[in-house]
């Protein structure tokens, strides 16, 4: 039987991939959650592995401090997908487990702190009966509903910095140089880091590019006098079945189809650790704060999210399954190509 408490109690996670701001989101949840409306905060383990475990433990405001500027979760993180289904003889109903841990602990809200899988189980829970909460985060920017998701502006300015330092090189030794940045479905951190950074070639999964016009680009580069390319490359570019790696497979090509000697970076998970920016410091902080006067006003089964400078509540359900891409006509990519950068189209 669930315990009855007289203060709302606030269950808050961390779900998917780490990524810069997330301990900022965890503080700006809870110092206002308990300074402002005096509520319980309940630090869920590891995501939805800790509500299926029921490995949880109370946040003091003392808990909350010296984390702003923490990168990775104090909480900890899992991909787990609690809706997933197996399909193994007897296997554990963690939806069910999910809700009856959720009453046991006497959670008033679940706050759920992730990218699109992490969004789309938060609306589950919340067509289950669950009072649910989702603050959008991930590096790559392409959660569906809001301009902006904490960790991207962190990610843009490592991938960036990069792209400078190759620079350096790329002029020294008169070569191409291709950086490979992440970005799956979505190339919001190509564009921008491409944009930052002086890229000659963007290459990203929304606009489908042909090798040829890449090749002749940066042949005509050379021919010129410009003495080094840069290409800034999303990992999810189209590329042979077969071949895993865009980068080492574009640097091969490249070099075999202009003759020209180019070499190859693949930033990884550089991208996502690491200290968040002041922008993501902010906008995490205000997400979390935004989450705290939702539960406040009962308005559950929301997302919280920026549009036009703005914090307003979506809801879950019109978030799941969405994807925010990069349109092949945003105004970005056309001032990119006003000025001469590639795309390989």
């Amino acid at each position: 039987m669930a315990k009855i408490y007289n203060r709302q109690r606030i269950g808050i996670l961390t779900a998917g991939g780490d990524c810069p701001g997330l301990n900022a989101a965890i503080r700006g949840v809870g110092k206002t959650a308990i300074v402002k409306y005096d509520m319980k905060l309940i630090g869920i383990s590891d995501g939805f592995t800790g509500m299926i475990n029921k490995d949880f433990r109370e946040l003091a405001e003392n808990d909350l401090s010296g984390i702003l500027t923490l990168g990775g979760t104090i909480l900890g993180t899992s991909r787990e997908k609690p809706f997933k289904r197996s399909g193994k003889k007897n296997e554990i109903k963690k939806p069910e487990l999910i809700k009856h841990h959720y009453d046991q602990m006497g959670l008033d809200c679940l706050v759920c702190i992730g990218g699109n899988g992490t969004l789309k189980t938060a609306n589950l829970l919340s067509q289950e009966g669950l009072n649910v909460i989702g603050i959008p985060k991930t590096i790559d920017n392409d959660v569906w509903g809001t301009d902006i998701t904490f960790g991207f502006d962190s990610a843009v300015n490592i991938a960036t910095e990069a792209i400078d330092r190759l620079h350096s090189t790329a002029n020294s030794h008169k070569r191409i140089m291709l950086i490979e940045v992440m970005g799956h479905n979505a190339g919001w951190i190509a564009l921008f880091s491409g944009i930052a950074g002086g890229g000659d070639v963007i290459l990203i999964p929304e606009i489908p590019y042909k090798e040829e016009e890449v090749a002749e680009y940066l042949v005509r580069r050379a021919e010129e006098n410009k003495p080094y390319s840069i290409v800034v490359v999303a990992e999810g570019v189209k590329k042979p079945g077969n071949i895993k790696n865009a980068a080492q497979y574009l640097s091969w090509k490249i070099s075999e189809m202009t003759g020209l000697e180019t070499r190859e970076t693949v930033l990884g998970y550089i991208q996502r650790g690491g200290t968040p920016s002041p922008m993501d410091r902010v906008l995490a902080t205000r997400y979390g704060a935004a989450a705290a006067d939702m539960i406040a006003k009962r308005e559950y089964g929301n997302m919280v999210a920026l549009k036009a400078d703005k914090i307003v509540a979506v809801p879950l359900s019109d978030v799941s399954g969405k994807l925010k891409l990069v349109d092949p006509d945003d105004p970005l990519v056309m001032r990119a190509k006003n000025m001469g950068t590639s795309f390989g189209t």
